[in-house]
């Protein structure tokens, strides 16, 4: 019988580009191809130019796994407003809470970083209610994006 997963056990980092190991950047590559690629079926440019210049909050297992991992985009790359991106909780740590966590850590990590910022998302249309949640609300007609239906949505900063 295999541990339960414990979100206690991960440690969460905010990281630039420049500040990730080469391993590190190999395990991210790695997790966001699984979800994307292998399990979403999308054949696309993972690696866009946008890595370098966002900074990467990822949730690391004690073996030096992802378990969550995102990426905030600065404002004017992706959207007018400041991103969240690429955002994954891997096979494993599924059904753990760890999106949840990822998700309000991506949140504190951006207004860390841009304080004050409005936050716009290219959300999967499924998960709507989930960042609804957060606060974000829809500000777009379904599109799709990679044959996935997608909705953008918008988190205002509170004064």
């Amino acid at each position: 019988m295999t541990n339960p997963k414990n979100l206690n056990d991960l440690q969460w980092k905010c990281a630039s580009f420049a500040e990730l190991s080469n391993i590190q950047l190999h395990a991210i590559y790695q997790a966001r191809s699984a979800v994307f690629v292998i399990e979403q079926n999308c054949v696309y440019q993972d690696v866009d130019g946008k890595d370098p210049i966002s900074h990467h909050l990822t949730a690391w297992t004690p073996e030096g796994e992802v378990a969550a991992y995102l990426r905030i985009v600065p404002a004017g790359i992706s959207f007018d407003e400041a991103s969240l991106g690429r955002v994954i909780s891997t096979h494993d740590w599924r059904g753990t809470g760890v999106g949840k966590a990822l998700i309000a850590n991506g949140i504190t990590s951006l207004h860390a970083l841009y304080p004050a910022a409005n936050i716009r998302i290219g959300a999967q249309a499924y998960l709507e209610k989930f960042y609804g949640s957060f606060g974000f609300e829809t500000v777009s007609d379904i599109y799709l994006e990679d044959d996935i239906p997608h909705i953008e949505m918008l988190l205002v900063a509170k004064a």
